[in-house]
């Protein structure tokens, strides 16, 4: 690694821990010749499959897309940075997790209501409205009653960390 400070290529790594729930190393380096420091994120390199979108178009997964879609929906709601960015990485998981080369856009859109769901029920029918383009109040209406009828994200938590760790 070359210092960012005087180029020169012998570098030594002073700390490393994860980063970002384990998706990256975060290492603190000082330089050998000129002793500044400073710090590296590594992360891997994976490719992320193609999107299919709905008139059957390919393009590449777009994260600032998938990104700016969620804060768009969350936006002037309650809901920390670090939790949207937990959300977005625990997506990009499930994508890679499932081994195609090509994800229909409606899967990626259904984990992304999914996280919003247990994030903020507002951003959730929100991201529906649009997503599942709903045309007249009773659509609203339909969403919120199921809303009403799931668990809310509190008692699927409570419920998560009663299981046994293995199925949890």
């Amino acid at each position: 690694m070359y210092c960012p400070f005087c180029n020169a290529d012998d570098t030594k790594v002073i700390d490393s821990r994860l980063a970002n729930e384990g998706a990256m190393v975060r290492r603190r380096r000082e330089c050998q010749s000129c002793g500044e420091r400073f710090t590296t994120f590594e992360s891997a390199e994976l490719v992320m499959p193609y999107i299919i979108k709905q008139g059957g178009q390919r393009e590449p997964f777009n994260e600032n897309k998938l990104r700016a879609g969620m804060q768009r929906a969350l936006e002037k709601r309650p809901v920390g940075t670090e939790d949207i960015e937990k959300a977005i990485i625990r997506i990009m998981k499930r994508m890679r997790a499932s081994g195609d080369r090509e994800i229909p856009a409606e899967q990626v859109g259904s984990w992304v209501m999914d996280e919003l769901r247990d994030l903020d029920q507002v951003a959730y029918v929100r991201f529906a409205s649009v997503y599942r383009s709903f045309e007249d109040v009773s659509a609203f209406e339909e969403e919120i009653e199921k809303l009403k009828l799931s668990p809310s994200p509190e008692v699927k938590r409570q419920q998560k960390s009663l299981l046994p760790e293995d199925e949890a």
